[in-house]
């Protein structure tokens, strides 16, 4: 134990790096919670489609949107998600469930939606690429 601190000063860009990614890795694991962004698996995805008639809010550009998505989903890029929210007001008392490519643009994207005063919004966790990966099915061209 007494060796941590010349360990320390003798490697202190390895333990930054560390700490640096030790730091991020808590931020993918906690920090939807934190945020406030309840996140949805795939399957709980699938059964709030099914079951609860959830939209599907791709926000993907929409390039990216055309080369696959969920059945039925709207495009509407995060970048213009403030402007063309009004396109979303009938579902405002619905789940609606945003989707990006890996989880991170739907976050904020979920936190503009609670601004925005929906009652019901959620993150696909781990986004399309969660999707695929679970196996479920993805379609081409326009919605």
């Amino acid at each position: 134990m007494e060796r941590i601190p010349e360990f320390i000063g003798n490697h202190l860009f390895l333990v930054t790096l560390f700490i640096a990614i030790l730091a991020l890795l808590l931020w993918n694991l906690f920090g939807a919670t934190l945020t406030g962004v309840a996140q949805l698996e795939p399957a709980e995805a699938t059964r709030m489609i099914n079951r609860e008639g959830a939209l599907i809010l791709d926000v993907r550009p929409a390039a990216e949107f055309q080369e696959g998505h969920v059945l039925n989903a709207v495009n509407i890029p995060e970048a213009e998600l403030s402007s063309r929210q009004k396109e979303l007001e009938k579902h405002k008392d619905k789940p609606v469930i945003a989707c990006c490519g890996n989880g991170s643009a739907s976050t904020r994207a979920v936190s503009q939606l609670k601004a925005g005063g929906f009652e019901k919004p959620y993150c696909l966790r781990g986004g399309l690429t969660a999707w695929r990966s679970a196996g479920l099915p993805v379609t081409r061209g326009q919605a």
